[in-house]
């Protein structure tokens, strides 16, 4: 689970999980002797980057743990299971996040850290569990956000997305840019990443979907993403393969979402949305919002589509 979050070493591998048995689950690029490896995911060579200082996020109140849904399990295979590190972004992550306003109706959001060192024998370890012996000159901590499943599938009971608040000011230029690059709705594109992480660049799902738009590490490949932590580049993406889902469906937004909470291939099994509950609820959600942006945002934001149009 903690892998999606781990910042790539300087060169490539792969990336194992290892439990030694005594309850400390560890990460590395080489398998631990004695332990028991599974490999979990490779990186490509990348500079390290240093990241800057970041704001904690205020904590969202807890939500008990919903049951997994086959959206889950259908999306997961359709977008890639593997989950590998991504890179934390040195970049600060615009005055935007500050825009963006935590929900007291958004699922569970858990809270975390890992610690990434050197060993003795140059092997590179992740691990949730402080490490013995380690100076803290010489061990990175990285802090990350896990979220049980999407906002808009796992919303408390009661919860209106016919009244709750929007969200028009956080990260303006990437959703405005991303938005005209690939002729969707900006309206579309918010109430996507409204429904998918509640404007939380840092979320994490169980299933391995990361950052705001929520991209599965085989979708983030697929559409240049290199790190799906950093805003810019996860807007990007995210709109891509949103344009993609919409022109595959003829403009329609409802086949389009379920498509991209389930996965295409699901779609296309059931020739319309899946019978999953939480597709469903995703679905109607986004209709829901992605009306209530177009009107919040005006014409101004319309236009940004280009030829481009939703139903």
């Amino acid at each position: 689970m903690l892998m999606s979050v781990l910042a790539m070493p300087a060169a490539a591998g792969n990336v194992y999980r290892c439990d030694a048995g005594d309850g400390i689950t560890s990460y590395s690029n080489k398998r631990v002797a004695g332990g028991n490896c599974k490999l979990v995911g490779s990186y490509k060579s990348q500079r390290a980057v240093k990241p800057k200082a970041r704001p904690a996020p205020a904590p969202a109140p807890a939500l008990a743990a919903k049951e997994v849904q086959p959206a889950d399990a259908s999306r997961k295979a359709a977008m890639g299971g593997a989950v590998p590190p991504a890179t934390v972004s040195g970049s600060p992550v615009a005055a935007s996040l500050a825009a963006a306003t935590p929900s007291p109706s958004a699922p569970r959001l858990i809270r975390g850290q890992v610690y990434a060192y050197v060993g003795k024998d140059g092997v590179r370890h992740y691990t949730s569990v402080r490490p013995k012996g380690v100076s803290v000159a010489s061990m990175r901590t990285i802090r990350y956000s896990y979220m049980e499943t999407c906002f808009a599938c796992g919303a408390k009971p009661g919860v209106d997305f016919r009244s709750l608040r929007l969200n028009t000011a956080a990260f303006n230029d990437e959703i405005r840019n991303a938005a005209r690059q690939h002729g969707v709705e900006e309206a579309i594109v918010r109430a996507i990443i409204h429904a998918e992480s509640a404007f939380n660049p840092r979320a994490l799902s169980r299933v391995g979907a990361q950052g705001l738009m929520q991209l599965m590490p085989a979708t983030a490949r697929r559409f240049g993403v290199t790190d799906a932590f950093d805003a810019r580049q996860n807007i990007g993406g995210g709109v891509q393969y949103l344009a993609w889902l919409l022109k595959r469906f003829n403009g329609n937004l409802t086949l389009a979402a379920a498509g991209y909470n389930a996965g295409e291939g699901a779609v296309d099994k059931y020739n319309g949305v899946p019978p999953y509950k939480e597709t469903r609820h995703y679905v109607e959600r986004v209709a829901i919002l992605a009306d209530r942006y177009r009107s919040a945002l005006g014409p101004v934001a319309a236009a940004s589509a280009g030829g481009l149009s939703a139903r």
